[in-house]
Formats: C-alpha cells, sequence, structure tokens
C-alpha cells in the first residue's frame, strides 16, 4: 500500500508506519506527563489521546492533520479537585468541559469568532495563561525534592537536577525533529539517570501482565467539582483557536473555513469528554504535532490516524504502562520546573506580542486581579458552587474585561 503527501511524494507502507510513530513520538511525553502529575492511568491517558483524535478525524471529515493529546492547562484545577472530592469528580469537571466547547461551537457555526476575541482578549487569555504555569511551581519544586532541606546528598535532588539540566539544554540547542520533544527526551535522559542513582522500582513491571485492559475509571459529577474545573475550558479553547490558525498557515489550507472551525472546536470538545468517559484528562490539539507538520513537510492526515491508532495499541500493552509508571517523581519534577515555566512565559509572549500597554491603568487591574486570585488560590463560593484559583481568576478577568470602560488605546488592542 502507498500513501499519496501533498508534495505528490508516494510513501510506502514502512515510511507511513515511520511518520505515524514519529507523531507519536512528538505527543508521547505530554500525553503522558499529565496523568502522572495528576494521578490518572497514563495508559489510560493514550487510549484516550488515541481514540480521541480518531473522534476528531471523522467529526472534521479526515481534512485537519491534528493530533490531539494530555491539556497542561488542566493540570491545576484537576488536582484541585481530585484533592477535594476525588479523582472521578475531576473527571466529571472534564466531561462538561467537553461540553462546553460543543456549546462555542454552536455559536461560532452561527455567529462566527468575533465574539471570542471580545470575551476572550490577550490581556485576559495572557494574565490566565501565567496563572497556569505560576499556579504549578511549588507542585514542580516539591516533586523535585527542592524543599525542606534538599540536598545534594540526597538521589533524588541529583536525579531532578540532572533531568532540568538535560531539559534545559535539550530546549535551547536541540535542532530539527529533536527540537519538537526536549520534554521527552528530558524524562528518557533522567530516567536513564536515576536508573543509576537506585531509585527505580521495577516492581510493577514484572507483576504487570504483557496485555490487559487499561485502568478506566468512569467520572462522577459534582456542581462544585465542574464549576472548579469548567472556566479554564476558555483558555484551551483559545489555545485550539491558535493551533488550527497556525496549522492552516503551515498547510496552506483554510481550516476556519473547511471543513470549519466549528467542527474542530466540536471534535475537540467531543474528544475532551470521551477521554474523561473513560478516565482519562481532557484532550487539546497539540503544539508539538504542528512542529511535526511544519519540520517533516508531510501534512497527510492519514500518518495522524496511525499515529492515533498505535498509541490505542500501545494502551493494551500493560508492561509498557507500568514501565511508564516506574518514573520518578524527581524525574517528573526536574522536567515540570522547565514545563511550567515555559508555559508561564507564553502567556508573558501573548502578552508582549498583542502589546498590550500598562501605562493603561484598565489592562493593569485586569492582569493584577487575575494573577493575584490565580496565584493565591483565592477561593469564592455561593452556597453548593464553589470558583477557586484558575477558574475563578479567569471569570473575574472576563468579567472585569466587559464592564472596565476602554480608551481608545485599549480598544485598538481588543479588536
Amino acid at each position: 500500500m502507498n500513501v499519496k503527501v501533498e508534495s505528490g511524494r508516494q510513501l510506502g507502507v514502512g515510511e507511513h508506519v515511520a511518520l505515524g510513530f514519529q507523531h507519536l513520538f512528538a505527543m508521547f511525553g505530554a500525553t503522558v506527563l499529565v496523568p502522572l502529575l495528576t494521578g490518572l492511568d497514563p495508559a489510560v491517558a493514550l487510549f484516550t489521546s488515541g481514540s480521541g483524535t480518531l473522534i476528531f478525524q471523522l467529526l472534521t471529515k479526515g481534512q485537519v492533520p491534528a493530533y490531539l493529546g494530555s491539556s497542561f492547562a488542566f493540570i491545576a484545577p484537576i488536582i484541585a479537585a481530585a484533592g477535594q472530592w476525588g479523582l472521578p469528580y475531576a473527571l466529571g469537571g472534564g466531561v462538561a468541559v467537553g461540553l462546553v466547547y460543543a456549546a462555542v461551537a454552536l455559536l461560532i457555526a452561527k455567529i462566527g469568532t468575533n465574539w471570542v476575541d471580545r470575551v476572550l482578549p490577550p490581556v485576559v487569555i495572557g494574565s490566565v495563561i501565567i496563572v497556569i504555569g505560576l499556579g504549578l511551581a511549588s507542585t514542580a519544586v516539591g516533586m523535585a525534592g527542592f524543599v525542606d532541606g534538599g540536598s545534594l546528598a540526597t538521589p533524588e535532588v541529583r536525579v531532578a537536577l540532572f533531568t532540568l539540566l538535560v531539559t534545559v539544554l535539550g530546549t535551547i540547542f536541540f535542532k530539527g525533529f529533536l527540537a519538537v520533544v526536549p520534554i521527552l527526551i528530558g524524562i528518557v535522559a533522567g530516567y536513564l539517570f536515576a536508573l543509576t542513582q537506585g531509585v527505580v522500582d521495577f516492581g510493577p513491571v514484572r507483576e504487570a501482565a504483557w496485555i490487559g485492559l487499561p485502568q478506566f475509571m468512569a467520572p462522577k459529577f459534582n456542581a462544585a467539582a465542574i464549576a472548579m474545573i469548567l472556566p479554564v475550558a476558555l483558555v484551551s479553547i483559545t489555545e485550539h483557536l491558535g493551533d488550527v490558525l497556525v496549522m492552516s498557515k503551515i498547510t496552506g489550507k483554510d481550516y476556519y473555513r473547511k471543513p470549519g472551525l466549528h467542527r474542530t472546536l466540536l471534535g475537540d470538545g467531543l474528544a475532551t469528554s470521551w477521554a474523561a468517559l473513560w478516565g482519562g484528562p481532557p484532550n487539546t490539539t497539540y503544539g508539538e504535532n504542528v512542529g511535526v507538520l511544519a519540520i517533516t513537510g508531510v501534512h497527510n492526515v492519514s500518518i495522524v490516524r496511525t499515529a492515533a491508532i498505535l498509541a490505542v495499541a500501545l494502551s493494551f500493552i500493560q508492561k509498557m504502562g507500568a514501565l511508564i509508571s516506574t518514573i520518578p517523581s524527581a524525574v517528573m519534577g526536574g522536567v515540570s520546573i522547565v514545563l511550567f515555566g515555559v508555559i508561564a512565559a507564553s502567556g508573558l509572549r501573548t502578552l508582549v506580542e498583542s502589546g498590550i500597554d500598562y501605562g493603561d491603568k484598565r489592562n493593569l487591574v485586569i492582569s493584577s486581579v487575575i494573577l493575584v486570585l490565580g496565584i493565591g488560590s483565592a477561593e469564592l463560593g455561593l452556597g453548593a458552587l464553589k470558583l477557586q484559583g484558575m477558574g475563578l481568576a479567569t471569570v473575574v478577568g472576563i468579567l472585569l474585561n466587559l464592564v472596565l470602560p476602554q480608551n481608545g488605546t485599549s480598544k485598538s488592542q481588543a479588536s
């Protein structure tokens, strides 16, 4: 079997599968990192990532070469909701998030996207993204062991520092395809170093069967847990709009028009609800996928589908899931210091590239309130309904943006 790519060149079966693995390789580290940080099963995340991508391809008529994987934006609210009510209730919030995507997709189909820019301008989105990154800072530092008298005499601290160093150097100096996967390479290098430090326990791998079902988990529903997670959907929706726009530029096709932004967003939303129904984290279109498209020049959707099928197949290899579970928290901590910092820095970049003027007190107030409420993990309840942390910061930021009067500068930046 040969597969034709946009350049007209025919790909053989072997090259087709190899490119599928390459796509999966780019997404693998980030996809399993989210469940490892939140307490979910990495094997389930692989299953819902692959099957969610197939759902997305079905709803977009196989026209958009997007791979869906675990969303970093939901790490903090999932941890918070799981800590208060349990993981099943955090998953219930994930189901609701997907339904919000679907509702927004319907609105976009009816009235277009101009209202999104009005509700979620750069000053709100950039500030919330900073909260997402910095709100997780203590988690990363704690996992790395850099608290309570952390010392180089401790093997876990050495592992975290080595992982951090490799990830930093990879992020700065790697070229080509390696530049797309510095997180995954950091995890692999840190894991290998952890082996030399005697902090890896292979017991779970020895006990696991070769083939079996992932540890699926059904969601439960609680209004307060849903309220904690739901506002973050607005941030990930904006991320979706940006990723689809960049993919359009790379491939030379207008996906906003065909198959339509409403279809891509609906596909993303239903894939997210689907993931939560099985015990996986919310999905998102991946920047890593965009990078692979740009580097390889191969934009054929069948390659992405192959990657999705491979992800589903790997999820049933229990020894693979057990091996992933043996990654020490120090390795994840070292990687997360870079990752969460990059998330926060991307929020700063959003503000800078959008030309936000902080001489304008309106912008200053909106960002200030979002940052303090979000990073300070503020809580505000009304009966059974409770908003806190990032969710509260997002809602308050949106309301401030809608009610505070705009001067000429603010209007030009919002448009």
